[in-house]
């Protein structure tokens, strides 16, 4: 929900990626990981929320799976880490 909300920010081909990234830390992923502390996260879980990032992240950078550009390259142009080092530190927090 909160993506369709900020879509028009994240999206925008005058912003920086760096910005956009920034933007995406500050809003959508606390949304994507509220209440992960307490959750029974299973596999699925956090293979679910790693394909939903990187959809969001390639739709930011304007790219397609047809690109064939790595997960790893898209993270560094944006300036995010992995959702699962994060799930992680939240639940260790």
């Amino acid at each position: 929900m909160k993506w369709r909300l900020v879509s028009g920010v994240l999206c925008d081909k005058k912003i920086p990626p760096k910005l956009k990234g920034k933007f995406y830390r500050v809003v959508v992923r606390p949304a994507l990981l509220y209440g992960a502390e307490c959750w029974p996260v299973k596999n699925s879980h956090v293979q679910k929320m790693c394909v939903a990032e990187m959809r969001m992240l390639k739709w930011m950078c304007e790219h397609t799976r047809s690109d064939k550009i790595r997960n790893e390259v898209i993270r560094k142009k944006v300036g995010v880490a992995s959702v699962v080092d994060k799930l992680r530190k939240v639940r260790l927090r």
